[in-house]
């Protein structure tokens, strides 16, 4: 068969990319094309993205395809998720989105408390929560700019708008729109009910559609830009992360995953929710997959804690790289002290740092004192986490798994990989790196007919890509350091 091409746009929380994938029928490769920072924008006080800027950026990937003599077929964009813009009757968006960790949503779970409680939010939509899930982002606009949500006619979450930006069609992608507290979980649609109660707008919500729904060619005015081309753009599974568990090459039913990256989001996949008071106690979330399936997961903080903790090192002067910041952890001594990565302290950017030192002191720990201290800190509590999570999952829903399979750019930090190895006594099968494009990719292919289904999908990634596995070491200290962590947490 001839060689298939197609255009997966993956925008993450920190950084955008165009890679261009190539099929031949058994085999999919990846070119990237673009890469860009995606960067938040403080204004008066209150936190964006730049989404004309990342719009930008993503006409650049589209037209390195055309200038490089890439015959793509079709484009797919998946993001962050739980972000939106609201759009007037004419289709014009009427401010700069909200980034998720803008300050606007703290306190507003007891807010919105007087609409509906927790308890019923979470039983009609299995989603975990967190202050800035979609609905309460939304319902923060109500109190704060009703003027704006009166004039806005629609919503849509951030791939969905570049969708519409691109051919001017609007939808509402499935996998994207679970992520916010929107949907009912066990009919896979509108929540109205919870709508009402919490007086969003039902004219906000447009139709549903499924990962591979064609939304239309180019526009003329960004052909105009980006040069000739046939491409079709497709809704693909628009989560990030659900693009990422596509990408598991697993072939048995009943495993773990952790999509590592800025957020770890360790589940795995059912085929219809799981919503008790024991999913509830442990914030577990229900969020739509491919073919309706249920990723089932608990968000954690992931490599946050270290991106935020280097910046804030380069704000004071000091440069450090990835690579020079493992090396000054594997040089610290282990087990002095953890964190529970989750803890509220750790959402906002700032001095990281200085608030996991503070932890420690509350907690009657060491505190970290070098550099190299705190990182290893970061990561013995991130795999401690893991393990926690993996245990709380069995618990859940029985799931015992033979190995944990790791995708995302987080499959990079080799020490991380190890350690999650060695404290959760499992084996660590670690990548493909590149899962939540790969998975983009993926349902471009299922839509043209040449992957046949999910499983099928699956055997191409492992057809294609070389994982690394990890071996559990040194299993009984981290056993021990165990009871610290849990102690804590």
């Amino acid at each position: 068969m001839a060689e298939q091409k197609m255009l997966a746009i993956d925008l993450g929380a920190s950084s955008g990319r165009g890679i261009v994938g190539s099929f031949d029928g058994q085999k999919l490769s990846l070119k990237e094309n673009h890469r860009f920072s995606n960067d938040p924008v403080i204004l008066c006080g209150r936190m964006h993205w730049d989404v004309l800027r990342i719009f930008h950026e993503i006409k650049q990937s589209i037209r390195k395809t055309v200038l490089d003599g890439d015959a793509i077929r079709s484009i797919g964009i998946d993001t962050w998720g739980v972000d939106y813009a609201l759009l007037d009757a004419r289709g014009k968006m009427l401010a700069n989105p909200y980034h998720y960790r803008d300050a606007r949503t703290e306190g507003i779970v007891s807010y919105v408390g007087r609409f509906f409680d927790a308890s019923e939010l979470y039983a009609k939509t299995g989603i975990q929560s967190m202050n800035f899930n979609t609905i309460f982002q939304l319902a923060a606009d109500m109190r704060d700019d009703p003027k704006m949500v009166e004039n806005a006619s629609r919503m849509l979450n951030i791939p969905d708008l570049f969708n519409y930006f691109l051919t001017g069609n609007m939808a509402n992608e499935y996998t994207i729109l679970s992520t916010g507290a929107l949907l009912d979980a066990q009919k896979r649609d509108y929540a109205k009910d919870i709508i009402a109660k919490a007086g969003i707008p039902q004219r906000l919500l447009g139709d549903i559609v499924a990962p591979g729904t064609r939304m239309g060619k180019l526009l003329p005015q960004v052909q105009a830009e980006v040069g000739k081309t046939d491409a079709e753009v497709l809704t693909v599974a628009s989560h990030d992360t659900a693009s990422a568990v596509i990408a598991v090459p697993t072939k048995e039913k009943e495993f773990l995953f952790i999509s590592s990256g800025t957020w770890s989001l360790m589940g795995t996949e059912l085929d219809t929710p799981k919503i008790n008071e024991q999913t509830e106690k442990y914030n577990f979330t229900n969020e739509g997959g491919i073919n309706n399936t249920i990723r089932f997961l608990k968000n954690i903080m992931g490599l946050w804690l270290i991106q935020e903790s280097r910046r804030q090192w380069k704000r004071e002067g000091k440069d450090y790289s990835f690579a020079e910041l493992e090396s000054l952890a594997k040089a610290a001594k282990p087990f002095r002290c953890f964190i529970n990565p989750d803890d509220a302290s750790f959402v906002a950017p700032g001095d990281l740092p200085a608030r996991v030192r503070e932890f420690c002191q509350k907690t009657g720990q060491y505190v970290p004192q070098t550099v190299g201290e705190v990182v290893r800190c970061i990561y013995e509590s991130l795999a401690m986490k893991y393990r926690y999570t993996a245990e709380v999952i069995g618990k859940l829903t029985g799931i015992q798994p033979r190995i944990i399979h790791v995708v995302g750019g987080g499959t990079k930090d080799v020490f991380l990989s190890q350690m999650t190895a060695d404290a959760c006594g499992i084996p660590v099968c670690a990548g493909p790196e590149e899962a939540t494009a790969i998975g983009n990719l993926l349902v471009q292919l299922m839509a043209a007919g040449e992957a046949k289904d999910l499983a099928d999908a699956r055997a191409i990634v492992a057809a294609s890509f070389t994982p690394k596995y990890y071996t559990p070491q040194n299993t009984a200290a981290w056993d021990d350091a165990y009871q610290t962590f849990c102690a804590l947490n």
